[in-house]
């Protein structure tokens, strides 16, 4: 099968993205230190930083022990797990866009500053997020929102507290998920050597987590070995077309409503992994982070995305 023909895949403002993200943030990047990363992450988020919409505040909290960023509104709170591999990224990575979806949807959005790999490892990063999933739904719903590594997060934890007492989780949202697919098959291979997201780094990401090889057949780590969907809460996962990890959301949708549960997917097609911080100058993007908020907004409402 010949490879993926990215010049047509995808379209030149998303090319501009990419060559951005790549002066900034080279594809080499997983070869240095972790201290290294997380500065080239950091400043190469700052790169696409567009500040808050009028009106939105934020301030620091911690939540459980767990430090978080509130951005105040509305009930029912929004969770958001930022992505970067359980490696790299915090609070100011993704400020600007739970600023936004704070704006948009009128929604308190609480952003969860889990500790990160290697010095803190599987599951310390999966238990910080339950811990603040647990102390925010005991004050009302929530609504659960993550990109990549974030995305693996949100279903992780609510596979983990699905069946918990008083614990409304409304609807969750995985962005680009990693969520345990087979690597050796479909998209992992198709787009083994795509643009900002290669499989190669997946399985950098995959042991770096753990000090070495992941169990492979638990849920914590891989939603989509578990055993049993039933009971999850109404999902989104989208997919980008030109990601390794694009398989995922389809085959987590498909399980869950396989098991009677609500569930949709979609493939953004042209788009890449990371394109969250493509949002103002990509319209797929763009439009892709409009889904993105209606979603959201529908989950809230207790609505079907």
């Amino acid at each position: 099968m010949p490879p993926p023909d990215y010049q047509s895949l995808i379209d030149a403002a998303t090319w501009a993205f990419i060559e951005t993200t790549n002066a900034a943030y080279p594809p080499d990047t997983a070869t240095l230190t972790i201290a290294d990363q997380r500065a080239i992450y950091d400043r190469m988020c700052r790169v696409f930083f567009r500040g808050y919409p009028a009106g939105v505040t934020a301030r620091d909290e911690k939540v459980a022990g767990v430090p978080c960023r509130r951005y105040p509104g509305a009930a029912p709170v929004v969770i958001y797990l930022h992505g970067g591999g359980y490696v790299v990224g915090g609070l100011h990575s993704h400020d600007d866009i739970c600023a936004e979806i704070r704006a948009r949807t009128g929604l308190t959005v609480v952003a969860v500053d889990y500790r990160l790999s290697p010095e803190h490892l599987h599951p310390a990063a999966f238990d910080d997020v339950c811990a603040v999933i647990r102390a925010m739904a005991a004050e009302g719903p929530v609504v659960l929102a993550g990109d990549s590594a974030g995305g693996n997060l949100a279903a992780a934890a609510s596979h983990a507290l699905r069946r918990q007492d008083g614990l409304r989780i409304l609807g969750q949202v995985l962005i680009y998920p990693g969520l345990g697919g087979d690597v050796n098959t479909g998209s992992y291979l198709t787009h083994a050597h795509a643009p900002m997201l290669s499989r190669d780094d997946v399985l950098f990401y995959k042991d770096i987590r753990h000090g070495g090889p992941p169990p492979e057949d638990d849920p914590t780590v891989y939603p989509l070995r578990d055993t049993d969907f039933t009971d999850l809460p109404p999902t989104l996962a989208i997919a980008a077309q030109c990601d390794p990890l694009a398989d995922d959301a389809r085959a987590y949708a498909e399980k869950i409503r396989a098991a009677g549960g609500k569930a949709d997917w979609m493939e953004e097609p042209g788009l890449v992994h990371g394109y969250l911080r493509a949002r103002a100058s990509v319209p797929r993007a763009a439009a892709s982070f409009d889904r993105i908020i209606t979603a959201i907004a529908a989950f809230a409402k207790g609505e079907p995305a």
